[in-house]
């Protein structure tokens, strides 16, 4: 039987689709726990669909893990981490599912000092990594005092935030101050019950419920560009990884629409050390600032699968067939893009329709599995599509969508 994995994933990104596309290229059978409408769910590399119910996350989640009786799992957001760290807690005298989490994350108690973000920079500085001065901010009068040592700008951050919601580059005293004030505090109850309606998520009625406080740490700005590391784990060792110079960005903190995939010895130890040091499985994603000189410096860790980890750039850059070679001797990676410059798709097209990267880079476009690439465009997919066997060759399952959508494929360049 191949190995089984169950995507854990509560938004709807297509980056969990083209994970599991990596997955089974590799021999493993892929399942997933997302909710309704995500971009998964057209994938015809899926083999089967848990609903994920906001409501009732940790129910959801411990009835796919039930159901499916996976080898492994994948977080796909923080979100997704968090919860399945509450139901490891909730079952700590389950040997059978603390094994399971243990397979998927590594040591999970180390898990929490990852997600402390200057407690992670402090042990990363232990271990002789380049990192910016960060400090944890108790009250006002420590944001002062962070001030007069960092400077400005300074960067404020949250545990526990991502998608870069709580992160903010203050430029003042007075943003740093209205920055802190707004991070540390969760939002009113009226304000998160009104989120909950205007934006149909349901996860905002959690934080109306029951209210958390927020930890925020201040941070020493870097000046450079941003870079990356994504890299699959196993045991504290890194049985792949691919590291990259993001070239164009969601703003200045938002997530890559160009990358460029790079070897960086700085990068590279730096990988290796943190999964050594907090005993690592899975996947995850580092962050880093490339200053002036090229050095490189950790900002901070994204404890789960990241966009980058999506890539395939040949044996060992193809972390989906990397992880699976750990549970499997036949796993194959899937065949390489064939140049280092990367254009996320439809990010980068929808930022700029006229950009030059559409001409020079590889367009990240999932011609493999048309149904997705449909409804990573907000296309409604025909229901003969939305669920193609993953067997069936891709150029038929490409001619099967377009077919019965009237699309045509346009043309793009493998760079």
């Amino acid at each position: 039987m191949p190995p089984k994995v169950l995507l854990l994933s509560s938004v709807g990104w297509p980056s969990v689709a083209r994970l599991a596309g990596g997955f089974v290229h590799a021999n493993c059978t892929v399942d997933a726990l997302a909710p309704p409408g995500a971009a998964i769910l057209a994938s015809r590399y899926l083999a089967r669909w848990h609903r994920y119910r906001a409501l009732f996350p940790l129910a959801s989640m411990e009835a796919a893990i039930a159901a499916a009786s996976p080898d492994l799992l994948v977080c796909c957001e923080d979100r997704s981490l968090a919860q399945l760290l509450a139901l490891h807690a909730r079952r700590a005298d389950d040997r059978q599912f603390a094994a399971l989490v243990e397979r998927s994350l590594g040591n999970p108690s180390a898990i929490s000092r990852l997600i402390s973000r200057s407690g992670f920079m402090a042990e990363a500085r232990a271990e002789g990594i380049r990192v910016p001065d960060t400090f944890p901010l108790a009250n006002e009068g420590a944001l002062d005092d962070a001030l007069a040592a960092l400077g400005l700008p300074v960067v404020l951050k949250s545990d526990g935030s991502w998608g870069g919601e709580g992160v903010v580059l203050a430029r003042t005293a007075g943003e740093a101050r209205a920055a802190f004030a707004r991070l540390s505090r969760s939002p009113s109850r009226i304000r998160s019950l009104a989120r909950t309606f205007r934006r149909r998520d349901i996860h905002y009625l959690h934080e109306a419920v029951a209210p958390e406080t927020r930890i925020v740490s201040a941070q020493r700005f870097v000046s450079g560009l941003p870079a990356a590391s994504a890299f699959a784990a196993w045991r504290g060792g890194v049985a792949g990884a691919i590291y990259y110079d993001v070239l164009v960005a969601e703003d200045s903190i938002g997530p890559p629409s160009v990358i460029r995939r790079v070897d960086c010895p700085q990068i590279h130890g730096a990988t290796m050390k943190i999964a050594r040091r907090f005993g690592l499985s899975g996947i995850h994603g580092m962050d880093f600032i490339r200053d002036a000189q090229g050095d490189v410096h950790l900002i901070e860790i994204n404890p789960r699968a990241t966009q980058g980890s999506t890539l395939a750039f040949g044996p060992g850059r193809d972390l989906p067939a990397a992880l699976a070679c750990c549970l499997v001797p036949d796993a194959r990676p899937r065949p390489a893009i064939a140049s280092d410059l990367v254009a996320f798709f439809p990010r980068e097209w929808k930022r700029d329709p006229l950009s030059p990267y559409l001409n020079t880079a590889h367009q990240d476009v999932p011609w493999d599995d048309p149904a997705v690439l449909l409804a990573s465009l907000g296309v409604p997919v025909p229901p003969r599509a939305r669920r193609a066997p993953a067997s069936l060759p891709a150029k038929d399952a490409l001619q099967d969508a377009t077919a019965c959508t009237g699309t045509a494929r346009p043309s793009t360049s493998s760079g």
